[in-house]
């Protein structure tokens, strides 16, 4: 499994036009090839009258699952040039259906390759990215007596706390990046002088501290 990935902020669109064609680039993030394939769908129930609907998307952490379509345009001008830029920049469990209205002016091989990779950049940069760390899951069971401090220090360190439960005991849920996993349980001893239990759990991803960003530098002038 990849450490990280970087992944769509959130779904929205980006929209340009190019010698008289319009090219609007919807992005979305997609947990799996069923939801990148909805959208896609869902785009073209939206946009029946378009020249064309092109779609490229990445699917899984190490982007095991890639898959591109030019629909109708020449191929390799549109959906390669599409997914390209998102392999580029290292953009996993996405999808992007990029719109185009003819405008009359044929751009040729190489203005469709441009034009195509160029707005999913743009639209990349305009929406944003954000970075998921693989976490191991982890949960600290404590008395009620120390659990709202513990709760305070892990938020105020910024640890990722997934879940707060109430029982006879307090059950609190966070994620840690595996090698910090043998320092937090010292810390936990040393903080609740080794009254509070620690159960290590399976592996997920979850947002980077400090992961966000608006996208790759420069990534919308590669295709344009």
């Amino acid at each position: 499994m990849a450490e990280q990935y970087r992944t769509v902020a959130r779904e929205g669109v980006h929209e340009t036009e190019i010698n008289k064609s319009r090219f609007r680039c919807a992005l979305a993030p997609a947990a799996t090839e069923h939801e990148a394939q909805a959208f896609i769908q869902r785009i073209r129930r939206e946009h029946p009258t378009a020249s064309h609907n092109c779609f490229a998307y990445v699917i899984g952490a190490d982007g095991g699952v890639q898959k591109a379509s030019d629909d109708g345009e020449p191929g390799g001008t549109a959906g390669a040039p599409m997914l390209q830029m998102l392999v580029r920049r290292e953009v996993r469990y996405a999808v992007a259906v990029v719109t185009r209205y003819y405008g009359g002016v044929k751009l040729g091989a190489g203005g469709l390759i441009r034009a195509y990779g160029g707005v999913v950049g743009a639209a990349l940069d305009a929406l944003g990215t954000v970075v998921r760390q693989r976490f191991r899951l982890v949960t600290v069971v404590t008395d009620h007596q120390r659990a709202g401090k513990l709760e305070n220090d892990l938020r105020a360190m910024g640890r990722a706390v997934r879940e707060v439960r109430y029982g006879e005991g307090v059950t609190i849920e966070i994620g840690l990046p595996n090698a910090e996993v043998e320092a937090f349980r010292a810390w936990l001893a040393d903080s609740t002088a080794g009254t509070a239990r620690l159960d290590i759990g399976g592996e997920a991803y979850g947002e980077a501290r400090g992961g966000s960003s608006a996208g790759g530098a420069g990534g919308a002038r590669d295709g344009s």
